[in-house]
């Protein structure tokens, strides 16, 4: 009840204080980002070949990254593009909370989902999507031959901190 009845009133402050202060605070224009090639640098860090990079405009997706305020507040879901270079790969992980959706808008990436020792694998090009379900691990490789630019949406304004699988290497790196 203590989290509708804060729901509420912020509801309220933002009522009262006009549309305009409003709405302002909830556009992301793409000239005021930057692509964010530090948010799993510890990922690059192992492999060159994990390098990628995240521009944030709602809250700051399932990445790690504390603070963003250069970002929407996230209200009910995260929302980020990411570049992955060619040959680059988004390592296995799993969002135990949250759905995660990926919206190809250049390139050619595939996705390979596993769960309960099953594997499956799709390709994905220009404006193809992937909604992958909480509990299902899915890495992204980008197999064409130019950077990827995928959107990236988490089904939570706070998601948990994604894992990886407990025999991959990036389990046991710190952040």
């Amino acid at each position: 009840m203590a989290d509708m009845d804060s729901e509420i009133r912020s509801a309220e402050q933002n009522t009262n204080a006009g549309l305009d202060e409003l709405m302002s605070s909830r556009v992301a224009l793409f000239k005021t980002r930057k692509y964010d090639w530090d948010a799993l640098k510890f990922q690059a860090d192992y492999d060159p070949a994990y390098r990628r990079a995240q521009m944030r405009y709602v809250g700051t997706g399932g990445t790690g990254v504390a603070k963003d305020v250069n970002t929407v507040p996230a209200g009910s879901f995260t929302f980020s593009t990411m570049v992955i270079p060619a040959g680059n790969i988004g390592p296995s992980h799993l969002h135990i909370d949250v759905e995660e959706i990926f919206f190809v808008l250049r390139g050619k990436m595939k996705v390979i989902c596993e769960k309960d020792g099953e594997s499956w694998e799709t390709v994905l090009g220009e404006r193809d999507l992937i909604s992958v379900p909480p509990g299902v691990y899915r890495t992204e490789v980008n197999i064409g031959e130019e950077d990827a630019l995928m959107c990236v949406m988490l089904g939570s304004p706070k998601p948990i901190t994604p894992t990886y699988p407990p025999d991959s290497p990036l389990a046991k790196l710190k952040r």
